[in-house]
């Protein structure tokens, strides 16, 4: 976060003593990236943060990813994972699906509605993208209201959990539902959008004022919690195992809202789809010119309702292309995607194209989208630039078609797949 923000008591100098009503000290918590070293924020404890009561593991489930071997594009029915009435019950940190991975991220979907369990990623920021229903996102540096199309952008570390609206809330809609894009690094503006100090330049397709931000402490007290009850707080955190990752319960020994006030650069915070204003040209433009965050080694792309190319001989549908580079993954959650009509890919649906295959329109789509001016779509893409894996998620929801979709039969192996697919 390239701006500077105080909530609540904090003292006027840094490092400097800060005291309650009744003279007890606050516990001052540098919360820093890159040790000390880039953007960070000063958290002011009711308590001592280091403080446990108990250490327990936590089984994170099955974190094994497969290769996607022979190759092959794929498309997975992220809904097949969650029918109606499979999120009773089910909460957003426990409860997520492992669909794609490799060593720099790990793409998972969950559909919830249990409140969560305290929760803290130790591993690299998250990006989530909340594709249908609202939560109420708490956490130690204040509370969001989340709803349909909302990026969420939590620093490593932060304790948080959700809270999903449900049936009988005043704004519930439908379950909630959201993929989670776990990085093993930050997660923030391209770089090319910010100014050598970090203000969104003037080509950037969005501003900090599209930005949701705290703007008042969250306290145990304040959501009708005990502040001296014990909390387990689960943690996610590096590992020696085959996939790389640990998990971690950690009790303290008091609720995790006591954080009376904080100031800095680093902090979660929330932005909309709907406020990405989208680029366009007299024919069309690259997937770059679609970008919205990037990580270490993968970026995040979306693509929204706008304006199509304008030249007289425009072919609004993508070219073909090989992504020599990357693998490629879409995640189409609103509207009809025009190069893809044909495929059997709908909302909820992820398609994989990875390095090495030459991928496009389906056949009869560049003809379909002559004369276009508008795309109603609206897609999330994440471009990694190592090979992504399949989790135990994508193997359970794969067609085991797309392959064909721009041949129209099932010739040419009989091997099965990954998940024993043809």
């Amino acid at each position: 976060m390239p701006y500077y923000r105080s909530i609540g008591s904090v003292p006027p100098k840094r490092h400097t003593q800060h005291r309650d009503a009744a003279g007890d000290l606050y516990y001052e918590e540098l919360m820093g990236e890159e040790g000390f070293s880039s953007d960070s924020s000063l958290l002011y404890h009711r308590n001592i943060p280091s403080a446990l009561a108990d250490v327990q593991p936590w089984d994170l489930g099955d974190t094994s990813l497969t290769p996607n071997s022979p190759l092959r594009p794929l498309h997975l029915r992220l809904h097949d994972l969650f029918a109606p009435g499979d999120a009773k019950g089910v909460d957003a940190v426990r409860g997520r699906r492992l669909v794609l991975g490799n060593a720099d991220v790990r793409l998972c979907y969950v559909a919830a509605d249990a409140v969560s369990p305290w929760y803290r990623n130790a591993i690299g920021d998250e990006c989530v993208y909340v594709e249908r229903g609202g939560a109420r996102l708490e956490t130690v540096f204040g509370a969001f209201d989340v709803r349909e199309g909302h990026y969420a952008i939590l620093p490593r570390a932060t304790t948080h959990r959700w809270r999903p609206l449900v049936e009988g809330d005043a704004d519930y809609a439908e379950p909630f539902r959201a993929m989670f894009v776990e990085a093993n690094s930050h997660v923030g503006p391209p770089r090319r959008y910010l100014s050598t100090h970090g203000q969104l330049l003037e080509h950037s397709p969005y501003c900090e004022r599209d930005y949701v931000v705290p703007t008042a402490p969250l306290l145990a007290e304040d959501i009708d919690e005990d502040p001296r009850a014990h909390t387990a707080v689960h943690i996610k955190h590096r590992g020696t195992g085959p996939s790389g990752i640990g998990g971690t319960i950690h009790t303290a020994p008091f609720h995790p809202l006591d954080v009376v006030g904080w100031d800095g650069c680093l902090y979660p915070f929330l932005f909309h789809i709907s406020d990405y204003e989208p680029l366009t040209g007299r024919v069309h433009q690259p997937p770059p010119t679609h970008q919205v965050w990037e990580g270490h080694n993968f970026v995040v792309c979306n693509f929204v309702p706008r304006k199509v190319d304008y030249h007289p001989l425009a072919i609004p549908v993508p070219y073909y292309h090989s992504n020599v580079d990357s693998d490629e993954v879409m995640f189409y959650t609103d509207g009809d995607y025009e190069a893809r009509k044909g495929s059997g890919i709908a909302r909820g649906s992820v398609s994989l194209h990875p390095g090495g295959h030459a991928h496009g329109p389906q056949p009869g789509a560049m003809e379909a989208s002559l004369g276009a001016e508008r795309f109603d779509e609206t897609a999330v893409m994440v471009d990694t630039f190592r090979p992504l894996d399949l989790g135990e998620g994508a193997l359970a929801c794969d067609d085991g078609r797309y392959q064909w979709s721009w041949t129209g039969g099932e010739a040419g192996t009989d091997a099965p797949g990954p998940g024993g697919a043809r």
